[in-house]
C-alpha cells in the first residue's frame, strides 16, 4: 500500500452539510470571525494588522481575492513559500477597510508543544468542526519526520488554508495544508489516514519580524 499526499481541495466541500450537521459551541463559533475566504472555495485566517495567513498553494495571482468579515477585498502576498517547501503565504489587505471590531483582534499563534489526542477546532467562516492531534507515531513511516503535525476525522474538518486552534486557549496551532491517505497498489478506493498542518512554530518564524509574532 502505497501512501499518497493530496492537496485539500474545495472538493472536498462536498462533504460539508453532513460533516458540520452538529451545532457548534458557542465558544468554537467565536473563531470563524477569524475564518477567511481565499480565491474562491478555500480558506485563511486573519492574525491581525491587516494579515492572512494561509497555504501557498492556495494563493492563486500577486492580488488574490478574499472574503473577509463580509467583505470582497484584493490582498497582496507579503510572502510566500513554495507548496514543497513550508506551504505557507502571507497576504495583507488593507486595515482601514476592515470594521473596527475585527482591526482591534489580534490571533496568537500557540507556543507550547502538541501531544497527541489534545483535541482542535478547525474552523471556516460558514461552521467549525472538532478534531483531535494524532500522534506522528501513527503516521507511515516513510513520512512521518516531514508531516508530524497532523489531525484526524479527515471528513469532518476544514480544507486548504482552515485555521486549526487550541480548543481551550483558542490560539492558532496552524495552518492546513494537505490530506495525508493511503492508496492500495492494486487499485480500490484511497484511504484517508490524517491532515498534516503547518504549525505555529513554523509559521512564526516565516512571518518577518516587524510584524511583532
Amino acid at each position: 500500500m502505497r501512501v499518497a499526499l493530496g492537496f485539500l481541495i474545495a472538493a472536498a466541500l462536498l462533504f460539508a452539510e453532513r460533516c458540520f450537521a452538529q451545532p457548534a459551541d458557542t465558544t468554537d463559533d467565536s473563531l470563524r470571525i477569524y475564518a477567511v475566504h481565499v480565491s474562491g472555495g478555500l480558506y485563511g485566517v486573519y492574525l491581525g494588522q491587516g494579515l492572512i495567513i494561509t497555504a501557498a498553494h492556495v494563493v492563486g495571482s500577486a492580488n488574490p481575492p478574499v472574503r473577509i468579515a463580509g467583505l470582497n477585498l484584493s490582498a497582496k502576498v507579503v510572502k510566500s513559500s513554495p507548496f514543497e517547501q513550508l506551504d505557507l503565504a502571507l497576504l495583507s489587505v488593507d486595515e482601514e477597510k476592515l470594521p473596527v471590531s475585527l482591526r482591534l483582534r489580534r490571533m496568537p499563534l500557540c507556543q507550547r508543544p502538541l501531544f497527541a489526542g489534545e483535541p482542535v477546532i478547525v474552523a471556516i467562516p460558514e461552521r467549525t468542526a472538532r478534531s483531535q492531534v494524532v500522534s506522528p507515531l501513527s503516521l507511515p513511516s516513510d513520512i512521518r519526520n516531514r508531516f508530524s503535525t497532523a489531525i484526524k476525522d479527515v471528513a469532518t474538518t476544514g480544507n486548504s488554508g482552515s485555521g486549526v486552534f487550541d480548543a481551550n486557549r483558542k490560539c492558532l496551532l496552524g495552518i492546513m495544508s494537505r490530506k495525508i491517505f493511503s492508496r492500495p497498489v492494486g487499485g480500490g478506493a484511497d484511504k484517508d489516514l490524517a491532515k498534516y498542518f503547518v504549525a505555529a512554530p513554523i509559521i512564526r518564524a516565516f512571518i518577518p519580524s516587524e510584524y511583532g509574532f
